[in-house]
């Protein structure tokens, strides 16, 4: 896929991404502290039942489930030598599910690391390991980019500076943030938008971390200043842990479209859902739009 073709594409109107993957596979059964990345490839099936009903239920863009697939973050699982193996196996799953029905983006997000001068994460470490996973994912043939639950605007300007130093795919991104907008790490949406626009990046916006309900003001004031897509992807509410330390999302896939479409009204163009959804709550996004 080109930049001309996603522009084209969000030209069109607003788009659907999915929602859910890991809180969905947890619900399948995926144990805690574990690679979810190796856990997906030897549950393959999980995964394309699951992308399989997001396309069904309306989803354009499916995420594949690379994640977490870069150098730094598989060193805890003694895997930073499988970076390509395990995005290609894994952008092959998603492409086999949507079977041309959906694009496929390749994912990837945050290593957890703080940079320089926060923390002990230099540039040129965090740009070699993205521009490792983009490599692998160009290769594997997916349709676009997008890198999400992105924790400071500093380390969203290094995966797009990967990016665009090893292929021409559109890229979209993501933050996750405060209710006020600010990130975890450093920056905030406005800033994010501002940069990243600056940039080349196709998309900007926000994700996890909140709930739809509480997104409206940080979007508008994205929308406000951004000339190019705004992303609403947020999770199902906030939620309750329980006493097995399981988050519990309490807002149900009606009550979700509801706010959804204030977002949309307050100038969201590319909406999906993150932790707590599933396909019904696509479905119900597809309605509501």
């Amino acid at each position: 896929m080109t930049k001309q073709e996603f522009a084209q594409l969000a030209a069109g109107g607003v788009i659907l991404l999915d929602g859910a993957t890991g809180s969905n596979l947890t619900k399948a059964g995926m144990p805690k502290g574990i690679s979810t990345e190796l856990w997906t490839l030897e549950h393959a099936e999980v995964l394309i039942k699951l992308q399989q009903e997001y396309v069904a239920a309306g989803s354009q863009i499916v995420y594949a489930p690379t994640f977490a697939a870069n150098r730094i973050s598989l060193a805890n699982f003694s895997m930073s030598d499988r970076v390509e193996e395990l995005n290609t196996r894994l952008v092959d799953i998603s492409r086999k599910a949507v079977d041309g029905r959906a694009l496929v983006a390749g994912d990837i997000t945050t290593t957890g690391k703080m940079m320089e001068p926060k923390g002990e994460l230099v540039y040129e470490e965090l740009l070699d390991a993205y521009k490792e996973q983009i490599t692998a994912l160009a290769n594997a043939g997916v349709d676009l980019l997008v890198a999400e639950t992105m924790l400071c605007v500093d380390e969203m300007m290094v995966a797009l500076d990967a990016a665009q130093s090893v292929c021409d795919l559109p890229m979209m991104l993501t933050m996750t943030v405060e209710a006020d907008g600010s990130a975890f790490f450093g920056g905030n949406a406005i800033e994010a938008v501002e940069n990243l626009q600056e940039m080349g990046a196709d998309a900007v916006g926000i994700n996890c971390s909140l709930g739809p309900d509480q997104m409206e003001a940080v979007v508008a004031s994205m929308k406000r200043i951004a000339h190019i897509p705004v992303i609403a992807k947020p999770n199902a509410g906030m939620p309750v842990i329980d006493n097995q330390g399981n988050a519990i999302y309490s807002m149900e896939p009606e009550a979700y479209g509801r706010y959804m479409k204030v977002l949309v009204d307050a100038g969201a163009g590319i909406i999906g859902g993150c932790c707590g959804t599933d396909p019904s709550y696509i479905k119900k996004l597809k309605e509501w739009i």
